[in-house]
């Protein structure tokens, strides 16, 4: 596919009805895992996403399987899962991660086993298909797009002091284990929303890369919270635009797209840290010149 025809193929398709859709749920998408991912690496829950996103997988199969909507199903299933594990792991986080999330995989598996349609439906909730998201869940996205997004802006700074220093927020008289368990929930619906464009084995590609990505380049909570909104739309947004015309999966681009974006900001972080210890070493020596004793 040369290069023209992939733009006349793109433009096209941007015509249709369920690829504007997709489009906006990207977009919302974008604005969604990009505001809790800092905040999701900063309180090291790498892991527990990925967790999460197996019981998303098992309600939004379980959903498939009885005929019901898909994106309420993961709904359902990821916040449960956010609370047990909030619950189970404060002091054991990654036993209980690894036992809900085999628990989680296990019932999916039995799930899509017996679902009776077409094995490429069921094959997509591990793998991601935006293209295919229905009016009702693009409804359930803009929902959970304005709790999640509400709720942060409205509790930013005793989530941040919670998420950045526990100790000492706990020491303050914050109550650290309610925003945990609440930080959970907005977790679970963020990914099970996720779910959707890159599929329950890739969910981290936008609710975690981004962040890391963002944290890497700034130590501002707000301008990394901003730059990881950035990074995410370009890697859901441009993933879509990017799948249209060969008609691959999307969570192919996305998480390439996000891959990139992340070394790009490793690199700028480590020449910053790079430049920053020179400045350092030169005026250490700079003293020791002026007070040779």
């Amino acid at each position: 596919m040369d290069f023209s025809t992939w733009i006349s193929d793109t433009q096209y398709l941007l015509g249709v009805d369920f690829v504007q859709h997709a489009l906006i749920a990207s977009a919302l998408l974008g604005v969604l895992s990009g505001v809790i991912a800092p905040l999701i690496v900063v309180r090291q829950q790498s892991f527990a996403v990925h967790g999460t996103s197996e019981l998303a997988l098992m309600g939004a199969a379980a959903a498939l399987l009885f005929g019901l909507n898909v994106g309420g199903g993961a709904v359902i299933g990821s916040v449960v899962a956010a609370i047990v594990l909030a619950l189970l792991g404060m002091k054991q986080q990654d036993s209980a991660v690894g036992a809900v999330m085999s628990f989680g995989l296990g019932l999916s598996v039995l799930f899509i086993h017996l679902y009776p349609g077409r094995s490429s439906t069921a094959f997509s909730l591990l793998t991601g298909q935006i293209v295919g998201v229905s009016s009702a869940s693009l409804w359930i996205l803009v929902a959970v797009t304005i709790i999640v997004v509400g709720t942060i802006v409205i509790f930013w700074r005793p989530l941040l002091f919670a998420s950045s220093d526990p100790l000492m927020a706990q020491a303050s008289g914050v109550n650290v284990r309610l925003i945990a368990v609440a930080f959970a929930v907005l977790v679970g619906l963020t990914t099970s929303q996720s779910v959707q464009i890159v599929g329950a084995l890739l969910v981290m590609a936008l609710l975690i890369v981004p962040g890391a990505a963002a944290v890497a380049v700034t130590a501002n909570p707000v301008r990394a919270v901003v730059l990881a909104v950035i990074f995410a739309e370009v890697s859901a947004v441009g993933g879509l635009l990017l799948s249209l015309a060969p008609g691959l999966p999307v969570s192919v681009f996305v998480t390439t797209i996000s891959f990139v974006i992340y070394l790009i900001c490793r690199v700028i972080g480590w020449t910053r840290g790079r430049d920053a210890r020179r400045d350092e070493d030169a005026f250490r020596r700079r003293q020791l010149d002026h007070h040779p004793h």
